[in-house]
């Protein structure tokens, strides 16, 4: 007669079961927050376009998601979010053991109309360019309010950090050396692994336009020694405990855009990172010198930056005397 198989014990069973929710806690991070913020509302979008039409969200037709993506491109939707929420309608059947609509052939062929109906060129903001942020700091206040303001649009340019770098900074994270400042980025859109990186961000030529003295500066006036950098500070000068929000990066620049006269519609936080790769193009910097400051794996990206830099510095119309 064999052996009676052993029971697992209460203690395995509880050893297993935490074991369980611990894997499914690391694969909720397998994925940058933001990342998973944007699949969340894209499959909502999706349900509730298929709840007023009377149709199946999960399992979805291939034909119930082909119709939605035509809507999408008739509504104007760019084809960037176009293509992302087709990635999270896939990603939620996945997730409940249904095979992905998206890989449809029919589907596949209307988001390849799609693309080359409206394109797949990026709409992105306008870059902020040195000149720019010099009449934008000109109007900050004379306050610890417009100081915050300043301390954050130069280190945001100077540093080229994407809006959700910039705010996640703790004072922690500063170190003022000699030659000027060094940034350390624990975690960014590219580095989701927390390996970190240091940015150097050097003394300005002039005062006013000096990111290293501003951030002193606010530093001292705010009396901030430890945690979150970048922080709410209300008329009556009194300054918050929570760290700024990446909506509010973008709502400072196109408060400030808004004042010398540019269209804030165009800009956003983005802006600051964009506006330094273009002017360190503009200024003849190499591939290797932008990317090592803004963090950029991909060159396609920076050479964008650097033929927008370039329109006018090497422009052959200029040299033919018009």
């Amino acid at each position: 007669m064999p052996d009676r198989i052993p029971q697992p014990t209460q203690q395995a069973t509880t050893s297993v079961a935490k074991l369980v929710e611990s894997a499914h806690d690391y694969m909720r991070h397998s994925k940058a927050k933001n990342t998973v913020k944007a699949y969340k509302s894209d499959w909502q979008s999706f349900s509730r376009w298929c709840d007023e039409r009377g149709v199946c969200s999960l399992p979805a037709h291939p034909t119930t998601v082909a119709l939605y993506l035509s809507y999408l491109a008739d509504e104007g939707y760019k084809a960037s979010t176009i293509g992302r929420r087709m990635i999270s309608i896939g990603l939620a059947h996945k997730a409940k053991g249904y095979p992905s609509p998206a890989s449809d052939e029919n589907v596949k062929a209307v988001w390849r109309g799609i693309r080359n109906t409206i394109g797949v060129a990026p709409n992105g903001k306008s870059p902020v360019l040195v000149e720019d942020l010099r009449r934008m700091l000109r109007h900050a206040p004379d306050d610890l309010m417009g100081l915050r303001d300043r301390a954050l649009l130069l280190i945001g340019f100077a540093g080229a950090f994407r809006r959700s770098e910039l705010v996640s900074l703790n004072v922690e994270d500063v170190e003022f050396a000699r030659e000027g400042l060094i940034i350390t980025l624990r975690r960014s859109k590219t580095d989701q692994e927390g390996e970190g990186r240091k940015v150097g961000i050097p003394y300005g030529s002039y005062l006013e336009t000096c990111p290293v003295r501003t951030l002193q500066a606010w530093l001292e006036e705010s009396g901030i020694s430890s945690g979150p950098l970048f922080r709410r500070v209300t008329k009556d000068r009194q300054i918050g405990t929570d760290r700024l929000s990446d909506k509010t990066v973008a709502r400072i620049v196109k408060k400030y855009t808004t004042v010398i006269g540019l269209d804030a519609r165009k800009y956003a936080g983005h802006s600051l990172r964009a506006g330094l790769a273009t002017s360190a193009a503009m200024a003849g910097a190499s591939e290797r010198e932008i990317m090592a400051q803004t963090g950029h794996r991909s060159v396609m990206m920076v050479r964008r930056y650097i033929r927008d830099g370039n329109l006018f510095r090497a422009n052959a119309a200029a040299r033919i005397g018009l």
